[in-house]
């Protein structure tokens, strides 16, 4: 078995298992958990049908860290979210936003992995890998607001995580979309980059 994804799927469940004990919300833990209930399981089937880079399996890790971080205390409450705000003298948890940019950032390369195999050329695998991230996240927020629908209304409020900003969902996908845009490009900057001779 290759190391790396199995030492990414070790450090997760670790993780995961440590910080399902005990969240701040159960309600909003388990509507936060359904991608990972969903996605990990999967990602160990098709293990060896489909393998992705070890590079994309330690981005997709960090990003799911992020997340069950977020899970854990809800995206609104996070610990690390009030320090940075109260550092950089806001009144507003921003650690949902940072998630959302990390997500483009983090998971451009599983995502394009996984869809833009046969894509040929620099630009279009930029515009595709953004679009690609777009559609994710699009998807999360309105299934978001779906779930907050129909879900008990205290924990579809902390799921949504809102926070009082109406135009919450767009600026999350916005900075989702920035994210993978900037890792399109270094990913595009360092497939183009000359190697050197040895």
């Amino acid at each position: 078995m290759p190391a790396v994804p199995v030492a990414c799927l070790g450090v997760f469940l670790l993780a995961w298992t440590g910080l399902a004990i005990a969240p701040a919300d159960r309600a909003d833990w388990l509507l936060e958990n359904l991608p990972v209930f969903l996605a990990v399981p999967l990602a160990v089937a098709t293990f060896r049908r489909f393998r992705f880079s070890d590079a994309a399996y330690v981005q997709a890790t960090l990003f799911a860290l992020l997340h069950t971080l977020g899970s854990h205390y809800t995206y609104s409450e996070v610990p690390l979210g009030w320090w940075a705000a109260h550092a950089a003298g806001a009144a507003r948890n921003h650690y949902d936003r940072f998630v959302h940019f990390a997500f483009g950032l983090l998971m451009l390369r599983p995502i394009a992995e996984l869809t833009l195999r046969e894509v040929r050329g620099r630009v279009a695998r930029v515009y595709l890998g953004v679009a690609a991230v777009a559609l994710w996240s699009v998807s999360y927020e309105v299934t978001e607001w779906l779930v907050a629908r129909v879900a008990d209304p205290a924990a579809g409020t902390a799921y949504l995580g809102t926070q009082g900003d109406e135009w919450d969902a767009q600026k999350d996908m916005a900075l989702a979309c920035m994210g993978g845009l900037i890792a399109a490009l270094v990913d595009t900057g360092v497939r183009r980059a000359p190697r050197r001779a040895r």
